[in-house]
């Protein structure tokens, strides 16, 4: 195979080429073509070009270890810009993240390289690569003749600074970089003097050969403590878990958008969704900076769609801005479950339309505590250590501060084994005349997918809550009388989607479904955003449709169209099986069909999802389907 040059230009500058040069027998995996292909400049920001640009080898795996009974994991060390290296952490089989994510392509942790004059780390791993990771960062130093003089810490979530302790063991006269709260965080985890260097937006450090490194605060995006790093000399950003994505493959780039852009969103969805506002305040504080490879904590690095993609966060983010409502998502950053369990209720809130402010209590002053109540509508509450003071005066701003007969409010456990009690924090907003959307969400031992889908569904409750007038009055104005009648006349079936993942399971009626291939067979659901079951129904998911029978349905269509509370027990007092992938058939369903998504079309309102029929059965020949029919279109 020949090798691939990649060109382009932005603005003025000068070019910057990058030249794959495939190794002797090793697959080459982002060029998908033979024979020479060049890029053009506007399928990315470009790699700029300078004297000092090096050629890229095509990565080398390291040898895999087995993690626990089956997860496969290895190492990967390439070449991604001028005097930059990553070392991918390669975590094939991860099916889970933090609980609430079901993943299908496993994840990466990327950590890198830069070596100027000095040399810096940004980020490190995983704990469960300990024996790999170090011995890689080992061999890429000693190579070189290096040792790390700084440390830069993105953030200090475990899963990109749980080896700073050993990087800090090797190499103990690191100066290690971050912004203030992250070095107060890593000092309760590294538990070992470090030689600290706190920064701010604008501040820089010079490695030398031009590599000066320029930061940028983007907190929340995931935790408090994030922040960007920008190499002058390399165009490169690293950006951590923004931008990221939770897909595992030898591919260390976007090269192949189609693939990975449902990972993206879905992974978008769930941590930056919740803090589009934050989003939007760091793509303004960077917009001016000439950067052509945003450098990830998980999955691709982006260098050939980096535009689209920095695009899509823009565009998502500035939608959810537009919400008639917002609710602020108040907790305690890093107790107990706090941090997850506050980012599944925000997912619930935001899937139904409506904004979320991410509040930590523990660093937030009176002044911004009382702004904060002044722009929200609703109000979530997660119980805080009850041995805190910050975050006793936090809640003692709110309590002061909430309008009983404008803010709604739901208040949940923590479990962090310290939680101010909930029933103590409900009597205090009773107390001042408030009427909480519904009982405190109660946590009795360790989250599991069942307790986690019932946080987003009580999410979603609270957002339901907060603009159901408005969304009726929007449908009665949405379309002209005549045309609601004319769309009424488009009949269809009733069906009953079931699906499960874990412990969790979920159902809905649906009557927005129809065939659409024939080869592979395929069909499409329309699946309202703010469904429970939503969730549940991603690309590579399974499900199950179960097809109800004319003149037999009105019980189970009376049972599925009641409204559950959070957390409920859907598939209560109805009879059900197993099928092979876990999702319940009904026993009165005339028929079903075992599915598998594998795309999903945005709508304003809807997902419409195309699936794959991999399985089904039908247990009644003579039952003719149920039909469905409406009198106006405004509803389903």
């Amino acid at each position: 195979m020949e090798q691939l040059a990649l060109s382009g230009r932005v603005g003025g500058s000068t070019a910057r080429q990058a030249v794959w040069k495939p190794l002797a027998g090793v697959r080459c995996p982002h060029i998908c073509g033979q024979g020479r292909q060049t890029f053009p400049a506007q399928r990315y920001r470009t790699q700029r070009v300078t004297p000092k640009a090096a050629a890229v080898e095509a990565p080398e795996l390291s040898k895999m270890e087995i993690w626990g009974d089956d997860k496969r994991l290895q190492t990967q060390v390439l070449d991604v810009g001028e005097d930059t290296i990553t070392i991918r952490s390669l975590d094939w089989d991860r099916d889970r993240f933090d609980i609430e994510f079901g993943l299908e392509n496993g994840t990466t942790y990327n950590s890198y390289l830069i070596f100027g004059e000095k040399t810096a780390l940004v980020d490190a791993s995983h704990e469960k690569f300990e024996g790999l990771y170090l011995e890689a960062l080992k061999k890429e130093l000693e190579e070189r003749g290096r040792k790390i003089d700084y440390i830069i810490v993105s953030h200090t979530e475990p899963d990109h600074s749980g080896l700073i302790p050993a990087v800090l063991d090797m190499y103990p006269d690191a100066v290690v970089a971050g912004s203030k709260v992250c070095l107060q965080f890593l000092e309760g985890l590294t538990h070992r003097p470090f030689t600290p260097q706190v920064v701010k937006g604008g501040s820089t450090i010079d490695l030398g050969e031009e590599h000066v490194l320029e930061f940028v605060m983007a907190p929340n995006l995931h935790w408090p403590d994030t922040m960007f790093s920008y190499d002058r000399a390399s165009g490169i950003m690293f950006t951590c878990d923004a931008f990221g994505m939770h897909y595992c493959t030898e591919d260390p780039f976007d090269s192949h958008l189609k693939d990975i852009e449902s990972h993206y969103r879905f992974y978008y969805d769930c941590l930056m969704r919740p803090n589009a506002r934050s989003v939007l305040s760091a793509l303004k504080r960077v917009k001016d900076l000439d950067y052509s490879v945003i450098a990830t904590g998980h999955g691709p690095l982006l260098r050939y769609n980096v535009e689209e993609m920095v695009g899509m966060y823009q565009e998502w983010s500035a939608a959810v801005g537009k919400a008639a409502a917002s609710v602020a998502v108040l907790y305690s950053n890093s107790y107990g479950y706090c941090d997850r369990i506050s980012q599944t209720i925000a997912r619930g809130i935001t899937k139904a339309g409506v904004a979320t402010e991410m509040v930590d209590i523990l660093s937030i002053d009176t002044q911004e505590m009382v702004e904060i109540m002044g722009r929200n509508s609703g109000i979530v509450i997660m119980a805080p250590p009850a041995d805190s003071s910050d975050a006793q005066r936090a809640i003692s701003v709110v309590v002061s501060s909430v309008k009983p007969k404008k803010q709604k409010v739901i208040i949940a456990e923590s479990y962090g084994g310290r939680d101010e009690p909930v029933d103590t924090l409900l009597a205090s907003f009773v107390g001042v005349g408030v009427d909480p959307v519904m009982e405190p969400l109660r946590v009795k031992e360790e989250p599991d997918e069942a307790l986690y889908q019932q946080m987003e569904e009580a999410g979603t409750d609270l957002a339901q809550a907060l603009q159901k007038k408005q969304n009726i009055k929007e449908k009665l104005v949405s379309m002209p009388p005549d045309v609601a009648k004319a769309i009424a006349r488009l009949s269809s079936g009733l069906y009953v989607v079931t699906a499960a993942r874990g412990n969790a399971r979920s159902a809905m009626i649906a009557s927005w479904v129809a065939q659409a291939s024939m080869e592979p067979l395929g069909l499409t659901i329309a699946v309202a955003k703010d469904r429970a079951i939503e969730s549940l129904m991603q690309v590579g998911d399974r499900f199950v449709l179960n097809v109800l029978g004319e003149g037999n349905y009105g019980k189970l269509m009376k049972h599925f169209l009641q409204r559950f509370g959070a957390g409920a027990d859907r598939f209560e007092g109805v009879e059900w099986f197993n099928s092979n992938c876990g999702s319940p058939v009904l026993r009165e369903a005339v028929a079903y069909m075992e599915c598998k998504v594998v795309e999903r079309l945005e709508t304003s309102d809807h997902w419409v999802t195309y699936c794959e029929v991999v399985d089904g059965s039908v247990s009644d020949t003579d039952t003719l389907t149920a039909v469905h029919r409406r009198q106006v279109g405004y509803y389903y």
